[in-house]
């Protein structure tokens, strides 16, 4: 691996850019705690912060791991705790600060450095999907002695439109060209979720129902294609981990 470890007291922030709705915040828990699943960190270990409620962010500091998370608002809606957050990813990138984008941060980080956001010409790519790494991504720090494909869970409707500029891409599925994203050498994104399990996957599917159908899609074929994402979750983890030891 390219990136060298920083101090074992490194902490990890979670930029909450929003919160699941009821009927999947109630069993399976807030945004932070699928992280922290995810990472097999405790939710103590972890410094949260509610940018989608005006909590306000610290200053960018290289010696800190943020991740930015996935939200149930749409970037094109220019929301001012949004807004400032990617102001804060800017500052953020011109000290190297270690970041790692999901979904809705996945396209914020593109947005906030110059790339364009808006709806998938194909609608909403929902489910367990196949991730295709391009063939010279096997050379990115990151994804070194990765397999070449692996399955992930998706749920989005917007999506990457044009990449800004300097930003590589990675990886794609037969819906989005853009899946991972390298941004430069601390900062990385995903358009799926390795946070998920199949249950919360499933939940988004079933909250969805009757618009997957209006789109010519069939949900029950959806739910019974989930599956376990492991590659997909370690390459999470590899990253937190490229720059900050896991807990004791």
């Amino acid at each position: 691996m390219a990136f060298p470890p920083l101090s074992p007291l490194s902490p990890l922030l979670i930029v909450q850019v929003g919160t699941p709705p009821d009927v999947i915040r109630h069993p399976f828990g807030d945004l932070p705690d699928w992280y922290c699943r995810a990472l097999k960190r405790s939710r103590d270990s972890v410094t949260v912060v509610r940018v989608f409620e005006g909590e306000a962010l610290p200053p960018p500091d290289a010696s800190r791991v943020a991740i930015i998370t996935g939200s149930w608002s749409m970037v094109t809606d220019l929301h001012p705790w949004s807004e400032a957050t990617a102001q804060w990813i800017r500052d953020a990138m011109e000290v190297q600060m270690p970041l790692f984008g999901v979904c809705y941060g996945h396209q914020l980080m593109a947005h906030a450095l110059g790339g364009r956001v808006d709806y998938h010409a194909l609608g909403r790519e929902v489910g367990c999907r196949t991730i295709r790494l391009l063939p010279d991504a096997g050379n990115d720090a990151l994804l070194e002695g990765w397999p070449s494909t692996f399955p992930a869970h998706l749920t989005h409707e917007q999506s990457i439109i044009e990449l800004p500029p300097g930003a590589r891409v990675l990886a794609y599925s037969d819906h989005d060209e853009h899946q991972i994203v390298r941004y430069g050498p601390n900062a990385v994104s995903t358009q799926f979720h390795p946070e998920f399990t199949p249950e919360i996957s499933a939940a988004c599917i079933n909250r969805s129902v009757d618009a997957l159908r209006g789109e010519g899609k069939d949900p029950e074929a959806m739910l019974r294609a989930l599956e376990e994402t492991h590659e997909a979750t370690r390459l999470l983890r590899r990253f937190v981990d490229s720059f900050c030891y896991a807990p004791s």
